[in-house]
Parts: C-alpha cells; structure tokens; sequence
C-alpha cells in the first residue's frame, strides 16, 4: 500500500467522521423522527443507515461520471452544490409542514372538560384529553408512513461536498482500486458515525421523562428539522 493511499484512506476516514459530527443535518431529523413516529430501534437503525447510503451514493454516482467523462472538478462542484440548496430548501419546507401539523394534532388532542347533567338537577365535569385514546387511528396516518421516503429523498439530493474534490478525483489518479477503496472507506465511517449518533439519542432519550410534551412530539421534531436546514443555509453545515 502506498503512501500516497494511506494518506488518503486517512482523510477519508476522518473527513467522513467529521463532516457527519459537525452536520447535525446527518442525524437530527433521524433522533426527532423516531422519537414523535415512535420508531422501533430496528426501524430507526435501518432507516438511517438506508438514507445514509442513499447520501453517499447520490454523490459516488456523480463522482464516477465525472471522472469517466473528464469533466473538471469545478462542473461537478456546481451540480453538487444545486443539489445542496435544493435538499436544503425541501428539508426546511418538510419540517415547517410536519411542524404545523404537529402543532394542530396538539391542539386538537388539548385536555378538554365535559359536563355530565344528571336527572336531580346535578351535573359534574370531567377533563381528559385524546393523545392515548386515538393512538389507533394515528398509527396509520399518511404522515408517518411517508416519513421515513420524505427523508430518503432529501439525503439522496443532498450532496457529500468533500467527497468528490478532496477524496475520489485524487485517488482516480492513482488506480480504481484506490479509488473504490478511499470512497468505501468515506461511506462506512460517514454511515457508522450517523447510526452511532442515532444510536445513542435514542436510548439516552427514551429515559427522559417526556410525559409532559407527548402531545407536542410531532410539532418539536418538524421544528427541530427545519431548524436544521436553516442551520445549513446559515452556517454551511
């Protein structure tokens, strides 16, 4: 192995860990989504891994067609970076979207009080709400089914910025084999870094008394993706 490809397999490796850890795009939407869908650990797990795979791969495909017409790094740059607003802009809009619907489930499943008349003039109340009551009917809205395609499109649109300049064009110049290997290398630790990140929230939030804000779950995780995307436009996270 060359110096040249360890030098490369490094980078990849840790460009990839980082470029996920300082995006809280890679994960948030997952550790919100999970939470308010009530996703088993199995769905949470294969839908992260699922997107991430689509992330990377969106961005090899474009890669490899770049370097098999010879098209400079800059042609593609621009198509990555279309991609990029793009997938910002709808990750934004679908968490805007979910947040208000969100916020009108929460509102409509509010505690209420009903008063009971009784035949010898005496009437009394009672206040419940319909968050666990309904729990049936919202386990197969549209909403939540369509989530976990909402957010497999958007991490395909969205682009890998470093992998193509820094990682796969400096290593087609060496060998396919070096090629295949420094963009293996860059998806697994980017893939693995998300799961670990998901991973971790999931079981840290599921000991967190969260009994108060049940009914706002929906409203919280639209917010918190939409957030991220303004985050991206922002900062370029």
């Amino acid at each position: 192995m060359s110096h040249d490809l360890v030098v490369l397999g490094t980078a990849a490796a840790s460009i990839g860990f980082f470029h996920t850890l300082l995006g809280p795009d890679h994960y948030l939407p997952f550790i919100a989504m999970s939470r308010s869908g009530e996703w088993s650990l199995r769905k949470t797990a294969l839908i992260t891994v699922l997107c991430g795979a689509g992330h990377v791969l969106s961005s090899v495909v474009l890669g490899l067609i770049g370097i098999s017409f010879g098209f400079a790094v800059s042609r593609l740059q621009i198509v990555e970076s279309f991609r990029g607003s793009l997938a910002t802009w709808v990750l934004i809009a679908f968490g805007l979207v979910y947040f208000i619907w969100g916020m009108k489930r929460a509102l409509r499943n509010r505690a209420h009080t009903h008063l009971h008349e009784h035949g010898c003039r005496t009437s009394h109340g009672h206040t419940h709400d319909h968050n666990k009551e309904h729990v049936h009917v919202h386990k197969t809205d549209g909403n939540k089914s369509m989530t976990p395609w909402v957010l497999f499109i958007i991490f395909i649109l969205g682009p890998c910025e470093p992998l193509i300049p820094l990682l796969m064009y400096p290593a087609a110049k060496s060998s396919f084999f070096d090629l295949w290997l420094v963009t293996s290398i860059f998806g697994l630790i980017t893939i693995m870094t998300m799961l670990g990140i998901v991973m971790s929230s999931y079981f840290g939030i599921s000991i967190i008394p969260t009994a108060k804000l049940e009914r706002y779950t929906h409203a919280i995780a639209g917010a918190i993706i939409s957030l991220c995307g303004i985050s991206i436009l922002l900062f370029g996270l």
